[in-house]
Formats: C-alpha cells, structure tokens, sequence
C-alpha cells in the first residue's frame, strides 16, 4: 500500500504533456506528511515503477535529457534520474558566466561555478558547466539560477535585512542525483558533494527521541520554518557569496538561528505528522553538510565573525536521529573539523568576574594582520586593542546562539556536542548582569551596546526567549534515563 501511494504522488507530478516532471512546492502543513517507519516500510520500486521522462523541473530549474531516462524522487522531493545519463539543455541557460552548473561540488577550494560576479576570488571559471553534461551514478550536478544586476542587494534573504552588504549573485539552485538504481520512497538524498556512498531512510529516524513541551504563547506556526529548510542549503564557500538567496540563510548568524529554531520547535508538541516535514529537512542539512566534511573542510566552518555559525549541530542532529556514531563524533572522524562556536567559546577569566568568555572574532590566537581578532575579555575594556571582537560577540553570534545551545540541552546531547564552554558560555549570555558592563564600556571606549539587539539576555527570535525561560531550568527528562550526565561546567 504504501508503496502503490508514493508511485501515485509521484505520477501526480507528471505534466500534461507528458514530457517532464515538475516539482510543485510541498504540501501545505495542513495536508499531514507520511511517517515512514521500520514497521511498515516502503518498498523499492523497480526500475519499470518510475515515470520515463525527458526532462524534470524544480525550483525554476530544468533538466533536459538526450533520451528519456527514469527519474524518481527522494523523501525531500529532491529528484534523481537512473543512469548514465546524457543533460543536453538547461534552464536558464548556463552562458556568460550565469546560471552554472557544478558537478560533484567541494569545499576543498571554497570556489564554485554558479556566477562569475560571486566576490572575492571565490568564483571559478573552470567549475561552471554547461551541457553537455554527463552524469554516471554517484554524481550530483547542483544547478543555479543567477541574480540580475539589479537584484544583487535588493532581494530580501531569509531572516535577514536587504542591503548592499548581501553579496551573493546566485538566486536559486536545485540538485539533481544520479543512482544506478531506483532508492525507497523514504530514502534521503545523498550530500550533494557527490559519490556519496551511503543512502539514509526517514524509517530509521528516532522519532520518539524529540519530546513534547508544552508551545509558548509566541510560538511560530512551523510553515514558515518549513520554506526555510524546503530547497537544498548550498554551503561552499566563505561569507555567504556564493549562497542562493531563495534557498537558505545566507548569513552564519541567521544560519544558526534557524537550525536552532527548528530544533526547538521539533522539541514542542505538535504531532509526529505535523514535525514530520521539517524534521525530513533538517536531517537533510545534516547530510549534505557530512558530505562536505571529508573534503577538506574546515572552510565555511571556521570562526570568522559570524559567517561560520551553525554547522557542527545539524550534523550532530542527523547524526542521534539516525543513530550514525560518525556524524555524532564528528572531530573523531575528521579531526581537521573546526566549528566556529567552540572556536569562539573558552574557560578563562573575564574582565566582568565570569569564568568563561567569548575567544574572539576568529578565536583566541586572532590573525597577525589584524589585533582586535583575538582574545580580550581577559582585559578591561580601556585595554582592548579594538571593538571587532566585542561589537561582533553581540550582534552576530551570542544572541543567535541560544535557541541551538537550549535545544541541545533539551535533547541533552551535551556530551556529544563535547564543548562545555558553549553551554556555559550562553549562560552567561542570558544570565549575566549586563549593566555594569555596559556602562564600563560606553565609559572606556565610547561604544554604545544598549540596544534591545545588544543587550545580555537577547535573542533574535522572541519566543526562543520564552522557551528559555521556561525550560532552561525544567528540562525535560533524558530519555536514555539519565545515563548521559549534563554538561556541569557553569559561567559563574
């Protein structure tokens, strides 16, 4: 029965014409989404079940195909095409260096070759590919679609402001896998690094590990969240130039804020069905940022400012629900991984009395270039060789921390996560009395930090604060009945 369902869904998709298939956007929340479970799997469809298709679109992108191909469709509604197969168009056409195509992408060089305007020498003339194009299985070609000039800067990224200072060409990019052979209904895609070698199933998620807290008055709706995760995140290079807008945060800061988010409202009583979707796409983010792990990272994830917030609990997080010892020690695996909030979070004397404090904009030892990069909550302000390191530790990191160090602690994964000084760390940011430092600062250096944004205590997102003041304190019980001991370190 339930695979007879997803081959009827997928048939939904067919065009009129016949030629193609068309992702449509997901299902509204009120439509409920399928729990696949290990009581009930899907079966694999053979080859003959998939639609024969000569070309697939999503997300304004299409795929042509020199001959008809099968084509199915991940449980993130990602599509995969069973090959070897030949792309022979694209649309928008890839030319003059817009709308690029890249294959098997890697983090190894922080460059890709969607748009030829991406800054910074970050883009890569020799990555942009257009068809022909040949794809075995294992590969996965990752298509964009670029800005025009006149959008750059003015289109609104997600959770964040528009402006000039939003860099990145690139709209919108969709990926399309290529396998040797149909995968379940309830298969995630594999990272779009390409070669993947190994296909998670939705039937395997821990479902029962996300508890059911009680929603606070101001409490999102959870469609919001679910746009947000709907596209895959594109995350290669350093500083957001080369993210899709429409796709993802393009900021570390609003990166953060919404894994953290997500997470929280996982934690919160809405049905299983209800969670189902934006779980799915959260496990997906995980995947896609293990894949890049091995090749060479740390790139997009070390500490600079805010840009490389967010990536080490995504991993962690797909890692417990699909029960992955690798993605749950992911410094063990590759210790070349680096992750900004650990970077950015030691035990250490502050200047304030506390005992652990932010290590600076890229960590404790700072760049040679640059004096303000490094540690200073050790001195007193009028000792401070700057204010990168004290403007950037409350606009674009502290504050949009908590919702991921609350979550984590629901869940009580601090032991996996394995760095005290973060937990201890947001602590103190929601605890600390911030007055006296406030003013010792305004005093010293002319900085004023008064601002609701600013200010010790704040968050981003105003029902993460509600949900901190109810459950930081009355965390819910552990369910592997106590077992893992919580993190004991405290800021104080």
């Amino acid at each position: 029965m339930m695979r007879r369902l997803a081959l009827v869904a997928l048939a939904f998709l067919v065009t009129a014409a016949g030629a193609g298939l068309r992702a449509a956007d997901p299902p509204t929340a009120s439509a409920p989404a399928i729990l696949y479970t290990r009581d009930k799997p899907p079966a694999t469809p053979q080859i003959a079940d998939l639609p024969l298709q000569t070309t697939i679109t999503q997300y304004g992108i299409t795929w042509m195909f020199e001959q008809a191909a099968r084509v199915g469709q991940f449980v993130t509604g990602d599509f995969y095409v069973v090959g070897p197969v030949r792309i022979t168009g694209i649309t928008p056409e890839p030319k003059d260096g817009r709308n690029g195509s890249c294959l098997n992408v890697s983090a190894v060089l922080e460059k890709c070759g969607f748009d030829s305007r991406i800054p910074h020498e970050r883009y890569d003339a020799k990555l942009f590919l257009a068809p022909p194009i040949a794809l075995q299985p294992g590969d996965a070609l990752t298509s964009s679609i670029s800005l025009a000039d006149n959008e750059i800067g003015t289109i609104n990224p997600m959770l964040w402001r528009v402006g000039k200072d939003q860099r990145s060409p690139v709209r919108a990019c969709a990926v399309l896998t290529c396998l040797a052979q149909p995968v379940p209904p309830d298969a995630f895609r594999p990272s779009y690094a390409g070669h993947a070698p190994k296909i998670y199933l939705a039937r395997d998620l821990r479902r029962s590990l996300l508890p059911q807290l009680a929603r606070t008055p101001g409490t999102p709706k959870l469609a919001a969240w679910e746009r947000i995760f709907q596209r895959p995140w594109i995350d290669l290079v350093m500083d957001e130039f080369g993210a899709p807008v429409d796709n993802m945060p393009v900021y570390g800061r609003e990166y953060v804020r919404s894994v953290g988010a997500a997470s929280l409202l996982l934690c919160l009583d809405f049905t299983p069905q209800e969670k189902e979707r934006l779980l799915l796409s959260m496990v997906q983010v995980g995947i896609d940022l293990w894949g890049l792990a091995p090749a060479g990272m740390p790139g997009p994830w070390h500490a600079l400012g805010g840009h490389g917030n967010g990536r080490k609990w995504p991993v962690l997080f797909a890692g417990v629900m699909l029960n992955d010892a690798d993605m749950q020690a992911p410094e063990k695996k590759y210790p070349h991984l680096q992750f900004s909030e650990d970077v950015q979070t030691m035990f250490g004397p502050s200047w304030t009395g506390a005992k652990v404090v932010w290590a600076g904009h890229v960590g404790k030892d700072g760049n040679p270039k640059y004096e303000d990069w490094g540690a200073y909550e050790h001195l007193p302000p009028g000792q401070w060789k700057g204010d990168t390191g004290e403007s950037y530790r409350r606009c674009c990191t502290s504050n949009a921390w908590v919702a991921e160090a609350l979550a984590v602690r629901i869940l009580h994964l601090e032991k996996t996560w394995n760095h005290d000084a973060f937990f201890a760390y947001v602590d103190r940011w929601m605890t600390e009395d911030d007055a006296p430092a406030l003013k010792a600062i305004k005093e010293a250096r002319g900085k004023d930090y008064s601002q609701d944004w600013a200010v010790q205590g704040s968050t981003w997102d105003p029902f993460v604060k509600e949900l901190w003041l109810k459950y930081r304190n009355n965390l819910p019980a552990n369910p592997d009945g106590g077992k893992t001991p919580p993190s004991s370190e405290t800021w104080k």
